[in-house]
């Protein structure tokens, strides 16, 4: 008979620090700032870069063992491929964001801090 209680007592403690756990799954992150975003923006960049590097590689290395197959065979029926592009070295992207920021803040401090209409002196 105590197994039996043990289980149940076992299970709603269980059934308790699941529950506690799953609500705080459910916490909002904070809006990431300008500056990580930037970086995310770079990284993303940079991964989808060296994708291209890494498919210029595989097409470079097969195109070489492709050559080494038929150089030994008759090639009477090769196929066209097209040639492998260089994504050539990585370039960062100037980052906008910054500049944009800057300019806006040129703006505001040249607009009328009041909302009366300026008029122009004769």
């Amino acid at each position: 008979m105590k197994s039996k209680n043990l289980w149940s007592v076992t299970s709603v403690c269980v059934a308790l620090l699941s529950g506690l756990f799953a609500t705080a799954s459910f916490a909002k992150l904070p809006e990431p700032t300008p500056e990580a975003k930037a970086k995310a923006a770079e990284a993303k960049a940079k991964t989808a870069w060296s994708d291209k590097v890494a498919a210029y590689q595989l097409c470079k290395s097969q195109d070489k063992v492709a050559a080494a197959y038929l150089k030994g065979k008759d090639a009477k029926a090769v196929v066209a491929t097209p040639a492998c592009t260089d994504p050539g070295p990585y370039v960062p992207e100037v980052a906008a964001a910054p500049a944009s920021a800057s300019a806006t803040s040129s703006v505001a401090a040249t607009t009328p801090a009041s909302n009366a209409p300026v008029v122009p002196k004769k």
